[in-house]
């Protein structure tokens, strides 16, 4: 049996390891709900295993959270196929941690969340441990019950996906520029700036989760996308509230009304222009955003 002085050290080595573990469990699951979820699951299994057994608390307790999120991850998949409209992932504010403990803010941008959801979990898993943090293929491989040989073709495949699928990106500081020129653009109706704004292929992606009025179907094209954004200008800017924040590691608006957020805007951009327009609008996915002071 525990005694206090055990739990405390079982306690204060898992607060170490933790901002790890929601960061593994946050890119596999692009949920920061479920990601808190998941490691507090990962804690109270930590608290009831003999850890007299244990001889690297870290691996351990990252291994744990892999396995719990692959098997997280193909429970979602399913609840995603019964989504109502466009699923996005659920933003989190990284201006205070800008790589969610990670050393590296790698897997954790919205494009590239987007083109991990088309990964096995498996594959997806593997991307991560590797891309964002670093590990060893042979740790890896011991994580995912497998062979290094088998976790680098995971690793290449995924990197082979996300690199066919991904423009160059533009900078920081040009994403944020384009974001709040379309804003701006968005605001006043202009639809001719909006055009030239946008890529000729631009879809724009509305999470409203059948809980709140959204497209439910994404929107593509420069022409169709501007006059779209122009159509509900009057009504949705109405009363709206502008807060810039980092998300992801990539500028974004949330959007409040008398303090209440009821959306985050950002975009993805290339060298043609705005790629893709996200509305996370799905009220339950706020529950990682600064709350708005009025």
């Amino acid at each position: 049996m525990d005694t206090p002085d055990d739990l405390d050290q079982a306690a204060a080595v898992f607060a170490q390891v933790r901002p790890r573990l929601f960061g593994i469990a946050y890119r596999m699951l692009s949920s920061a709900t479920e990601a808190e979820d998941l490691v507090q699951d990962v804690w109270l299994r930590w608290q009831t295993y003999d850890r007299s057994v244990v001889t690297n608390p870290a691996a351990f307790l990252a291994t744990t959270t892999t396995r719990l999120a692959i098997n997280a991850l193909q429970s979602a998949r399913v609840r995603r196929e019964t989504y109502i409209g466009p699923w996005l992932p659920e933003p989190v504010d990284t201006s205070a941690d800008p790589h969610l403990g990670a050393e590296r803010g790698e897997a954790l941008g919205f494009a590239v969340l987007l083109l991990l959801e088309k990964l096995s979990p498996t594959e997806r898993a593997a991307y991560v441990l590797r891309e964002a943090f670093d590990y060893p293929y042979r740790q890896i491989a011991d994580i995912l019950r497998s062979t290094e040989v088998a976790v680098r073709k995971l690793v290449s495949r995924a990197r082979l996906h996300v690199a066919s699928e991904r423009r160059a990106v533009v900078t920081g500081a040009e994403q944020r520029r384009l974001l709040e020129a379309f804003v701006a653009a968005a605001r006043s109706g202009d639809l001719t700036t909006l055009e030239g704004l946008l890529a000729a292929d631009v879809v724009s992606y509305s999470d409203g989760g059948g809980v709140v009025t959204a497209s439910r179907v994404p929107v593509s094209g420069a022409p169709r996308v501007a006059k779209f954004v122009t159509a509900v200008s009057r009504w949705f800017w109405a009363g709206v509230e502008i807060t810039w924040s980092e998300q992801n590691g990539q500028a974004a608006a949330v959007l409040s009304r008398d303090g209440t957020v009821f959306a985050v805007l950002t975009v993805n951009a290339s060298d043609a222009g705005i790629d893709q327009l996200l509305w996370m609008m799905n009220p339950a996915k706020f529950t990682a955003i600064a709350p708005v002071v009025p």
